[in-house]
């Protein structure tokens, strides 16, 4: 029968504390105190101001990590108590230990019986009471307790029936009564300390728990999925219009740090900087007042790049504009959600805007993003080449800056925008589409790579590889083409150029469908990272990388007129657009013509040829039909027939 026990020693319960203080102090702490590597510094863009900023970044989330905050002060309590407990731990003497004769002995386990006799001499000799002197803190009952030990060990190897006691119930006194070790200290279950116990769960279970439980209930009811709270969420909806432009964005996300960042307190410094923002600000803004009025002023310093030199500033400006970038998703969803073309396209180009510090009625915006260049410096200048040729003539060393911001700059080429319905060779009432975009970056100061001249059977070869690997996308689960084909460097990695946003940004785009006729949004913006560079080295000439959406097709047949915008949220650039058409055809209609001449492909075409040498079958022009002479069914030519005829006439 078992008997049970409590942990008199805590052993075991201070074991279970230290793994369920582990689970969850590990993680946390990998969390909180994540450094960047060397290689993120380095990574990404190589001019000047964006390693500066990248340096000051590191050094701000360095020191931010020793700061008194409330989460620093959790975990220098936590990992205190963790190494209290694994000190107590280490210094406790294990009681629950395997009998082990040989360990008893200090002998070996593959020693002969008659070595195991000799040696049990030589400790009888060494240890019995009778013959050894205690030690300083050492008592007669201690040295009679080892000696018996020792005795019970000797016969457990040399004296059957002990021996089998051991192998059998690991005790050479044979079975023992079972006991259940509990995992709590037995000081806990002592009337005495029944007050302290009770009151501790009291105060755990019935006042800390529900707080931690109601403060998270309450907290995510105030927030919105997108993260914002719900007033910000209800202004958003009041505020934004289908005719809203950049310059009404800022009045409408400023007006949610009322909510977003409560209390915050106007200082001195604030008044000289709303000074400095009101001498540029366009006629028609207006910096608003309390939170907003704060929140608004230090956006717009950080769009015309005002300097902000007090140090509360600089954090509140930072804080503003992270939270900014959480603002303006939720308001790009809104505003895609109704359906308003106008409005979303102008929430992307804010956050080009904001991430580049460029205002956005600022004629030469594209090219002061650069560094060092001002609006002086772009006037007059056509693009990025000609900003570049103009430095150089003046022997400006500002263009050797520009040129290395240029080498990872997002040019966008769009290669190709198509329309696929799995299983189908056309589009009908409600199917699902998909839309294939193939991107590439081509850098503005480096040409589009020209394709290698390539032989016959090549080229075949690669057409029916890249057609392979264009199925195997469309049918699979992800949303954007895996990259293990491209070369370290063809692959867009690393932190874009952003030497006035923050934090590090990675080049992001984004993908819009719309019908432009009717300033709708058909398909929500859809996010594109990781776009790849033109390389003629990639494999298979394949230098760009797929991405797809879907969506469902119209419920009535037409035509559908629609444009594609690839949109950048990291520079300020022109839109990348494509025009596309869509034909959407009753469910009846391939009836109405013969299947080779909606699958086959024409004979004058590549594919057209490529199925020809496969002995597949392709469409042929009826022009060349018609110019031979058509048969009729005697073998003789129309043209014969027509001759005969005016003679018989004649």
């Amino acid at each position: 029968m078992a008997s049970y026990n409590y942990d008199e020693s805590g052993n075991m319960a201070t074991y279970y504390l230290l793994s369920f203080l582990a689970l969850i102090l590990i993680p946390f702490t990998l969390a909180s105190f994540s450094l960047p590597s060397s290689k993120a510094l380095t990574d990404g863009c190589q001019c000047t101001p964006c390693i500066e900023q990248r340096l000051r970044i590191s050094k701000r989330e360095k020191g931010s990590m020793f700061r008194m905050t409330r989460r620093f002060v959790i975990l220098l309590l936590g990992w205190t108590l963790f190494a209290f407990l694994a000190y107590h731990v280490a210094n406790k003497k294990i009681e629950n230990k395997l009998y082990d004769p040989f360990e008893i002995l200090d002998i070996k386990s593959s020693a002969t019986e008659k070595e195991i006799k000799s040696h049990y001499k030589k400790l009888s000799k060494k240890f019995h009471p009778d013959k050894i002197k205690l030690a300083i803190n050492e008592t007669m009952e201690e040295v009679q307790e080892h000696f018996v030990q020792i005795t019970k060990a000797y016969k457990a190897l040399t004296d059957e029936t002990i021996r089998l006691n051991w192998q059998l119930y690991n005790n050479p006194d044979g079975p023992q009564q079972t006991t259940m070790g509990i995992a709590i200290p037995k000081w806990i279950i002592e009337g005495k300390n029944n007050i302290w116990v009770l009151g501790f769960y009291g105060l755990l279970f019935g006042f800390g728990l529900p707080t931690m439980v109601g403060r998270w209930w309450f907290g995510n009811r105030q927030k919105t999925k997108d993260g914002i709270h719900n007033k910000s969420a209800a202004a958003f909806f009041k505020s934004l219009t289908e005719e809203s432009d950049v310059q009404d964005i800022i009045p409408i996300i400023a007006r949610a740090y009322e909510w977003e960042i409560p209390n915050a307190k106007s200082t001195h410094a604030l008044e000289e900087l709303v000074s400095q923002v009101q001498e540029k600000l366009p006629a028609n803004a207006s910096l608003g007042t309390g939170n907003p009025h704060k929140a608004a002023t230090l956006i717009y310093a950080h769009l015309y790049r005002i300097p902000v030199t007090d140090k509360v500033l600089q954090q509140d400006q930072i804080r503003v504009l992270t939270v900014t970038s959480v603002l303006l998703k939720a308001l790009t969803v809104i505003a895609s959600t109704r359906g308003w073309l106008k409005p979303t396209l102008a929430i992307l180009h804010l956050k080009a805007c904001l991430t580049q510090a460029v205002a956005p009625a600022d004629v030469a915006k594209e090219l002061i993003q650069f560094p060092d260049v001002t609006a002086e410096d772009a006037a007059g200048t056509s693009g990025i080449t000609g900003l570049v040729h103009k430095l150089e003539e003046v022997g400006d060393s500002r263009a050797e800056i520009v040129k290395k911001a240029a080498e990872r700059w997002g040019s966008l080429d769009l290669v190709d925008v198509n329309f696929r319905v799995i299983g189908e060779r056309r589009v009908t009432p409600s199917c699902i589409i998909f839309v294939i975009v193939k991107l590439r970056i081509v850098p503005p100061l480096s040409p589009l790579p020209e394709p290698k001249e390539l032989d016959v059977e090549e080229t075949k070869k690669r057409v029916v590889m890249n057609n392979e690997k264009d199925e195997a996308f469309l049918t699979s689960k992800g949303e954007s083409e895996p990259l293990n084909w491209l070369s370290e460097d063809d692959k867009c990695h690393g932190w874009a150029h952003a030497p006035y946003w923050p934090t590090t940004r990675k080049p992001t785009w984004w993908i819009v469908l719309a019908d432009t006729r009717l300033n709708k949004v058909i398909v929500p913006p859809i996010k594109v990272t990781d776009v790849p560079f033109a390389s003629p080295e990639a494999e298979g000439g394949r230098d760009y990388r797929s991405y797809k959406f879907q969506y469902q097709a119209p419920s009535k047949p037409g035509l559908c007129f629609w444009k594609v915008f690839i949109i950048s949220d990291t520079f300020v650039m022109p839109d990348v657009t494509r025009d596309v058409t869509v034909t959407v055809e009753e469910l009846g209609a391939e009836e109405d013509y013969e299947e080779d001449e909606i699958s086959d492909p024409d004979e004058d075409s590549f594919a057209g040829q490529m199925a020809m040498m496969k002995g597949g079958k392709v469409k042929h022009h009826r022009d060349s039909d018609e110019e031979g002479a058509s048969s009729t069914d005697d073998g003789s030519s129309a043209s014969d027939n027509d001759s005969s005829s005016d003679s018989e006439s004649d």
